[in-house]
């Protein structure tokens, strides 16, 4: 019996494997094909639809014959989200997922790290290799909820969670916002009720300090109110003011300030929120945010890998190819160091980068890794490793021939980044 890590891989034996997920937990499962999408609505099994081709929900066990899945299916995501819907898995004891062969014996068991306010658990993965089926463990968070991770994986589905609901336009700072936005040739934003309670207790927390902070006296951050709020991000944005006593003052302010007006106008957010409290001043939040999907997560890692290349060839190095192994790891540890609140190459428990390479199933012989956060963009990202000695040289190191790159928005600093370089 194998004990895996998130990253972490085995290869898998024929016939019928049985997966329990052990806890108080919703189990599903999303079949899909080498471009991981589903290719019908009956691709996703869950408790309101237990069988598809190959696969069936029984309770907390998911019953899967690779053998017996639809044409042209090459992988089963499965999940999990507690049994309340919303209910962020941190309230809960962590899942442990256990899987048995076609007689019972277990194969292989995974406990992914605890969650803190995420609803879902992309818990593990059984994907074709060659001639066989493997198992990887993922253990990321999602905090969309699972009509939301469906949607991501291509599944057509009514959203009917109440935290996702458009905040309503009382002040009228949607307004004012819309049409600053428009004249500058920028598409609208909506509200969000997810950033509207963020805001307000941030805004909360400013004002019981009496001043301007990212952080509050509880050290908690704006953006791990974000998140706590169920909002996961791939791009973020904040205004903290003080001062304005209204919603068109508040506007006007940014607006004419140099600093600020980028944010309020930036065409790569969707959604927004405003609050503020009072204490002798007038503290306002204003959150900026586009949310996190696995299109926008690819995109964003093939961003940095295109950058990163362009830098190697102007130094006359061949391009890095994309590594899939390198990428898992690179993003498990980017989760972890949110989940785990540090910011470091090596992990509380002591790993380091190339024991979370090989976890991850990679055989490169040289392990480099970059790590970054607080920057909101592939391009800062990158100009900033670039600016720095040891990074750089790791971005431009010959023997390096492939690459993966990980991002996970929350946090402390907000955003956080890693590339694994392999050669």
């Amino acid at each position: 019996m194998s004990e895996l890590v998130s990253g972490g891989n085995l290869p898998l034996p024929g016939g019928v494997l049985r997966l329990r997920v052990v806890g108080e937990f919703d189990v599903s499962a999303l079949v899909t094909d080498g471009g991981g999408r589903v290719s019908r609505d009956g691709d996703f099994v869950f408790y309101n639809q237990p069988r598809a081709p190959g696969v069936r929900l029984r309770g907390d066990t998911l019953s899967i014959d690779p053998a017996r899945l639809r044409p042209g299916a090459t992988r089963v995501t499965v999940a999990v989200s507690a049994a309340q819907p919303g209910t962020p898995l941190g309230r809960l004891p962590a899942p442990r997922l256990d899987v048995t062969d076609s007689d019972g014996r277990l194969v292989a068991r995974f406990a992914p790290p605890h969650l803190q306010r995420e609803t879902v658990l992309l818990l593990a993965e059984l994907y074709a290799r060659g001639t066989g089926w493997k198992l990887r463990a993922i253990g990321q968070g999602y905090a969309d909820g699972l009509a939301g991770l469906a949607r991501d994986f291509g599944v057509n589905v009514v959203d009917d969670d109440p935290r996702s609901a458009p905040a309503p336009d009382a002040d009228g700072f949607l307004g004012l916002v819309n049409s600053a936005r428009a004249q500058a040739g920028h598409p609208p934003v909506a509200l969000d009720a997810r950033l509207a309670s963020a805001a307000r207790a941030h805004a909360s927390a400013m004002a019981a300090m009496g001043r301007l902070g990212a952080e509050g006296r509880d050290g908690v951050s704006v953006h791990q109110r974000i998140s706590a709020a169920g909002y996961t991000y791939i791009t973020v944005g904040e205004h903290l003011v003080s001062g304005p006593h209204t919603p068109a003052e508040f506007v006007a302010y940014c607006l004419r300030t140099g600093q600020a007006r980028p944010t309020l106008l930036d065409p790569a957010f969707t959604h927004a929120a405003l609050a503020h409290a009072d204490a002798g001043d007038r503290y306002w939040t204003a959150l900026w945010a586009r949310p996190l999907t696995r299109g926008a997560l690819s995109r964003t890692a093939a961003e940095v890998v295109a950058l990163t290349n362009a830098e190697r060839a102007r130094a006359g190095l061949s391009a890095l190819a994309a590594d899939p192994p390198l990428a898992t790891a690179a993003q498990a540890h980017c989760a972890d160091m949110v989940a785990r609140d540090f910011y470091a190459h090596t992990c509380p428990d002591g790993t380091q980068p190339w024991d979370r390479a090989a976890a991850a199933g990679s055989r490169r012989s040289t392990i480099g890794e970059n790590i970054a956060c607080g920057q909101r963009s592939p391009a800062e990202v990158v100009e900033g490793w670039m600016n720095s000695p040891g990074h750089r040289a790791n971005i431009l190191t010959p023997e390096f021939t492939h690459i993966g790159v990980g991002f996970t928005g929350g946090g402390r600093a907000g955003t956080y980044w890693a590339q694994l370089f392999g050669g």
